[in-house]
């Protein structure tokens, strides 16, 4: 009987250490949840905003949770590459260029989520790393009740009437931000120019804000005349801003302009829950939540396939009617952009 004890023993042992080896590596990659690293701008101020709907209805058909963190573009790939030797994020939704970078830097793996194939070419990557899940516009807000008519230029923006009245993101923080200094080197000709402009800007300028949603509560509530934002989180604000009006600030031709600025997705390389994160990219552009894009979010369906014809869908139509617009050159201002931050910081002394 002793002989036999060790044996058995050892027998026991080896049959319970596979059982919890595969328990230990699969308790991560198993769990029933998914962390997503956003931007902020499709999370409602009162749950009420197409995250919030999506991740609902996603829990309660996959049970999986979702574990959501908020911050600007820049400040959520900064987050990112911080924690690339051990990811806590499985999804990663920025605004361009951060999610340019964000590709550039590894932090995103190759996945075409269904339904990709109906998304325009220039709002995915053509490697595969991201794809565009919301269509967005860059814009302007202003305060409907103090201002008779928005500004229609860049130039009355310098008025004293907007003295301390005046705020906007920072570039190279939040995505909304680095818009602006996007925005005004086309409106004005060319970095240069637009940098002087942004110089003369500053006399009027509150100062920074790493977060482009905090601003419009300070318009809508009379603190700001006038602050940055983008088409579809100050439209989805409206809700509850009642003050909040959007408008462009009209180039050199007297013409506004603006350019799209798509809230994009990528799943994480090495993501701890990569399967959840596949699942819930492909939910956030399955037909359904993309005909909520602009019911529920106030914003542009990525996907070409979907036509939505509600009543903010009507209103975003028409707020985008006269606008021109251009498409940046994303592969330069993704590899520039470290030194046209640097040379906007030396501009403004910020």
């Amino acid at each position: 009987m002793p002989r036999n004890r060790v044996p058995l023993a050892v027998a026991l042992a080896l049959l319970a250490a596979p059982v919890l080896s595969a328990c230990g590596s699969s308790a991560a990659s198993d769990a029933k949840v998914v962390t997503v690293y956003s931007a902020d701008g499709l999370k409602g101020e009162n749950g009420d905003g197409w995250y919030d709907q999506v991740f609902a209805d996603f829990e309660k058909q996959t049970g999986i949770k979702v574990k959501y963190v908020e911050g600007g573009s820049g400040e959520m790939v900064q987050r990112a590459v911080r924690e690339r030797g051990n990811p806590q994020a499985d999804v990663l939704v920025t605004l361009p260029p951060f999610i340019q970078q964000a590709a550039g830097k590894g932090l995103l793996q190759k996945y075409a989520p269904a339904g990709a194939d109906r998304v325009a070419g220039a709002d995915k990557a053509a490697d595969g790393t991201w794809t565009s899940v919301v269509t967005n516009y860059f814009g302007f807000v202003y305060n409907k009740k103090e201002l008779k008519r928005p500004p229609k230029t860049w130039d009355e923006l310098l008025g004293a009437r907007y003295k301390n009245k005046l705020q906007y993101s920072t570039p190279g923080v939040a995505g909304d931000g680095t818009a602006v200094l996007i925005k005004a080197t086309h409106d004005f000709g060319g970095k240069e120019r637009a940098l002087a402009y942004l110089k003369r800007l500053q006399t009027n300028n509150v100062g920074p804000s790493a977060s482009t949603g905090k601003l419009a509560p300070k318009v809508d509530k009379g603190e700001l005349l006038v602050a940055n934002g983008d088409v579809q989180m100050n439209h989805a604000q409206t809700k509850t801003m009642p003050n909040l009006g959007i408008w462009f600030p009209a180039g050199t031709d007297g013409r506004p302009t603006t350019f799209a600025l798509p809230y994009a997705a990528g799943l994480v390389t090495k993501a701890p829950h990569s399967a959840n994160g596949r699942k819930l990219l492909d939910f956030m552009l399955a037909r359904e939540q993309q005909q909520e894009v602009s019911a529920i979010g106030g914003g542009f369906t990525a996907r070409q396939d979907v036509e939505a014809t509600d009543a903010n869908a009507v209103a975003l139509t028409r707020l985008m009617d006269g606008v021109e617009i251009f498409e940046p050159d994303w592969n330069d201002i993704e590899k520039n952009l470290g030194a046209y931050v640097e040379d906007w910081k030396s501009a403004t002394g910020s």
